[in-house]
């Protein structure tokens, strides 16, 4: 893959992640009975960049899960033997029951990931709500799921990707758009 702009540096997605963490807080009216999940893989540390700074605005921290969709995704076929799917190495800290679910992700594409994440938050406990936030929504959905909380917008083509790396497994922060070869 050929890469094609830098849409987000680390200062824009440090400003994007603090726009996220103040409009959960706004539309929430402050973070109690709310939960951060994040997705595998960076989901997760964009749930735990979300969580600090959701401490730092609102003095109080905000627990933070993870959550493994692998055998939740409708594109593989592996299953446990009585044909019901498994959580592998999902954690979530607190009991889901009444509490509102921030599900959060790098980008939302097709809506294949966030739909197995729900159906995978469904299997341990029912929330009062599930809400959505993403670093970078790039349209082509397939299915009806829209995010709740958007970094950035970015329109793409079907020949175009989407790479997002994370200073925690990447050697930078940045996103950027690929040409597919």
């Amino acid at each position: 893959m050929k890469e094609k702009a830098i849409v987000l540096d680390e200062q824009a997605i440090r400003r994007a992640l603090t726009r996220i963490a103040h409009e959960i807080i706004e539309r929430n009216k402050g973070i109690e009975n709310c939960l951060l999940v994040g997705i595998k893989t960076r989901g997760i540390y964009l749930a735990n960049r979300l969580a600090e700074r959701i401490k730092q605005i609102e003095g109080n921290p905000i627990p933070v899960g993870e959550v493994d969709i692998t055998l939740y995704r409708d594109d593989l076929t592996t299953k446990t033997s009585n044909n019901e799917p498994m959580i592998h190495g999902s954690s979530i800290p607190v009991d889901i029951k009444e509490q509102t679910v921030i599900l959060v992700d790098d980008v939302l594409y097709t809506g294949r990931t966030v739909r197995a994440a729900m159906d995978a938050i469904m299997d341990i406990g029912r929330p009062s709500q599930i809400q959505l936030a993403v670093l970078v929504d790039r349209g082509h959905r397939e299915l009806p799921i829209r995010a709740d909380f958007v970094g950035k917008n970015i329109p793409t083509s079907s020949s175009e990707v989407i790479v997002v790396e994370l200073n925690e497994v990447d050697p930078i922060d940045q996103v950027s758009i690929h040409e597919k070869e």
